[in-house]
């Protein structure tokens, strides 16, 4: 149970990049790894494109 936002809808997501501080990203497939991520607890902007190309960005904060 989410008590402040929705929860997100990984479903049509395949790959997660990760955009780290530095400019380099860190890509990772979606599928089975909905279980340890939380995006509700994270901090930063997520750019969700994936029902165009099946890509969410996550950009941390303090590089969003």
């Amino acid at each position: 149970m989410k008590l402040f936002q929705p929860a997100f809808d990984l479903s049509s997501v395949q790959t997660i990049i990760y955009h780290l501080p530095d400019g380099q990203t860190l890509s990772l497939k979606a599928d089975g790894i909905e279980d340890y991520l939380d995006f509700e607890l994270e901090f930063g902007h997520i750019c969700d494109t994936s029902d165009i190309d099946g890509v969410l960005h996550f950009f941390p904060k303090g590089n969003a």
